[in-house]
């Protein structure tokens, strides 16, 4: 029997590292009906937001079983949490501040301040505050589509939620530091995984090879969505194992399992809230409900509810608050929808037509377990090959192609614009994090396939079904533009994870076969030896990637340069951009500065939006990327001023190799008042 100290080393454990995602689901849970209601608001958000929090921490605290594993240590714990506390160190000192909309983390930025400062959506554009309906005159810019008199962000509002919590407590430059907590969360949630399928020794290994990958860093340090997405999506796999630790009926009294089975569902379906990119990674955790009403488990109908409820806040979440987004994914998006009603119809028919017969007895079989362990060789095999046999082509739209080919000549390649690159993303992990670490993951997913379908691990099969769907489906189509570290960020939320926690594995099974081999211990020393050697090759390769990105904070100063602008405007303001300066600080301007801003279209509609802001007794603002777009309606170039310059790094754009080192990034908005307007 373990000891009672033991016994509570393992309950500690778990305890602390489901907490991660009790918090976030519980602050979603929250946070979003308010924002729906237009009352997201520090006030409300603390009355309701905070004691949702508590109550989810203390539940889960109360509720997560010890681990089932044999008297587990306690130094795992600390490891953990330390490694965790690093991987957050290093992020917040190479944070970035990217508020300029380039790419998504600006757009999440400005999101998360736009719905921090006024509680709710859509933006008005405040017609009136300028010239009306005067011709010429456009409020759309990069990531915010203008329909009809307001304007609504691009993606969905899970993420800006959570960031939020920064802004209001440091403003811009609190709201910066909230993704590398996030992100150390989200390692600390992905040691509970690994210690709860492969052992709390194990826990440790496998969060550091994750935390030294360059793209779980790299999105850890701007305002991505993925460290927000990795908490709920690997804490609902976390979730969902310590509901399943205790066996009930369907018809059994609904208890502590019911419950944690439905947080479990409710967290995997707040993943949507986050990213619409979820609602492909949740078609696994439809499919394992069927088989849990087939084995008749209690947790199944909890499950289902919790998911039901999280998947509907994130379909108001994506054709609520982000339709135009949603209707640009359209081409996509759409397959996507039908696949899931393919797969819902599809499990609700097996599961009515297997209701007697129980779950199939796959292990009954000779040769289905032999086929299985086939299976992922021959996959990896034909994503390596791919590139050579299938190259894949077409982006969908020019200015993509054009990109991809400037980047293309700038690398010495071949220029080939049409080239996606898309075919090679089986290399993409191989960079980040070695070939040893993917042929290991690779292994170890095919033992394990066997196993389960030998019955002989049950504990794996939710996680295997979400984890080598996601792996699939993102390798098959990473669908995004194909330059890194960009394109990385495909890899974060399950990809990665998948590869690390497989590879983990399989040197635990070895260590074990070792052990089981030699049970007199006379060779233990060279079995720890060998693997001592094996975390070291897996670790060592992902962080000697991660080097590419160490030594510089993108868009450093962005911040200070957005606060001097918005000083520089008068708060009576309606701003005016003349050129190319409204794609990218449009939203900017009008959200951390709270002023109306439009773009106009040439000479005449801007003279016309000065006449409309003076006649409406408002200071009449100039804005433009460049000081000579200015100089033709200020006379003698008086008064010109240059309060946004910035001069750092920016993410590098690589195609054919990982990324390494940093591009200079350049950010200015120069600003007039004409003559009359102050």
């Amino acid at each position: 029997m373990p000891s009672t100290a033991s016994s509570a080393a393992g309950r500690l454990f778990a305890r602390v590292t489901v907490l991660p995602a009790a918090a976030v689901g519980a602050w979603l849970l929250v946070a979003f009906p308010l924002l729906l209601a237009d009352r997201f608001a520090p006030l409300p958000a603390l009355l309701l937001g905070v004691p949702a929090v508590a109550a989810a921490g203390y539940a889960v605290w109360r509720w997560t079983p010890a681990l089932p594993e044999k008297d587990p240590p306690r130094w795992p714990l600390a490891a953990v949490l330390l490694i965790a506390l690093a991987f957050t160190a290093v992020q917040l000192a190479y944070h970035s501040e990217a508020l300029v909309i380039r790419r998504d983390p600006a757009s999440y930025a400005q999101y998360t301040v736009w719905i921090a400062q006024h509680g709710g959506l859509p933006i008005p554009q405040h017609r009136e505050l300028i010239a009306g309906d005067a011709p010429g005159l456009s409020f759309e810019s990069l990531a915010y589509y203008e329909v009809g008199d307001v304007i609504w962000p691009q993606f969905l509002a899970g993420a800006p939620l959570v960031f939020s919590i920064g802004f209001w407590l440091g403003g811009p430059g609190g709201m910066v530091l909230v993704p590398p907590v996030v992100g150390g969360l989200a390692v600390l949630v992905f040691a509970g995984l690994a210690g709860r399928l492969i052992g709390t020794r194990w826990a440790p290994a496998a969060a550091l090879v994750l935390a030294a990958a360059l793209p779980v860093q790299w999105a850890a340090r701007s305002t991505y969505s993925e460290p927000v997405g990795q908490v709920l999506l690997l804490g609902g796999l976390v979730l969902a194992f310590d509901a399943l630790t205790r066996r009930t009926g369907l018809r059994d009294r609904w208890g502590v399992p019911h419950a944690l089975a439905g947080a479990a569902g409710l967290v995997f379906g707040l993943g949507l809230v986050v990213r619409i990119d979820a609602l492909r990674d949740l078609l696994p955790v439809v499919g394992f409900l069927g088989l849990l009403l087939l084995a008749r488990r209690g947790q199944a109908v909890p499950m289902a509810l919790g998911l039901a409820v999280g998947t509907g806040y994130g379909l108001v979440a994506g054709f609520g608050l982000s339709r135009p987004y949603l209707d640009h994914l359209s081409d996509s998006l759409d397959p996507l929808l039908v696949l899931c009603g393919c797969v819902l119809a599809a499990t609700a028919a097996l599961t009515a037509a297997l209701w007697r017969r129980g779950v199939p007895r796959t292990d009954r079989s000779r040769w289905l377990p032999a086929a299985g362990f086939a299976l992922v060789p021959l996959l990896m095999l034909g994503f390596a090959v791919r590139p050579l046999v299938l190259p894949a082509y077409g982006h969908g739209d020019q200015a993509t192609a054009d990109f991809v080919g400037q980047v293309q000549a700038l690398e010495g390649v071949p220029v080939e614009p049409d080239l996606n690159y898309g075919d090679q993303s089986l290399y993409w992990v191989v960079w980040y994090l070695g070939l040893t670490t993917v042929a290991a993951a690779s292994v170890g997913a095919a033992l394990l396939v066997r196993r389960i379908l030998m019955r002989r691990d049950p504990q794996w099969v939710l996680p295997m079904m979400v984890l080598a769907w996601s792996v699939a489906t993102t390798l098959a189509r990473p669908a995004i533009t194909p330059d890194h570290p960009w394109a990385s960020r495909r890899l974060v939320v399950l990809v990665l994870p998948a590869f690390v926690l497989l590879a983990i594995w399989l040197l635990a099974w070895v260590a074990r076969r070792i052990r089981e081999l030699d049970p007199a211990g006379a060779r233990s020393r060279l079995g720890a030896a060998a693997v001592l050697a094996g975390v070291a090759a897996t670790a060592l390769p992902a962080a000697i990637a991660s080097e590419g990105i160490m030594g510089y904070r993108a868009d450093a100063g962005s911040v200070a340069a957005a606060e001097r602008l918005c000083e520089a405007v008068p708060d009576d303001a309606s701003v005016v951009m003349v050129d190319g300066v409204g794609h990218y600080y449009g939203q900017l301007i009008r959200g951390m500065c709270n002023v109306p801003a439009a773009t106009a279209n040439g000479p005449d509609a801007v003279a016309a939006a000065v006449a409309g802001i003076q006649e409406r007794g408002r200071v009449p603002v100039l804005a433009a990327t460049g000081r000579e777009a200015l100089e033709y309606y200020a006379p003698s170039d008086a008064g010109i001023e240059h309060p946004f310059h910035v001069r750092a790094d920016q993410d590098p754009s690589t195609l054919t190799r990982r990324p390494s080192g940093a591009w200079p990034f350049e950010g200015d908005v120069w600003i007039f008042v004409p003559p009359g307007g102050n």
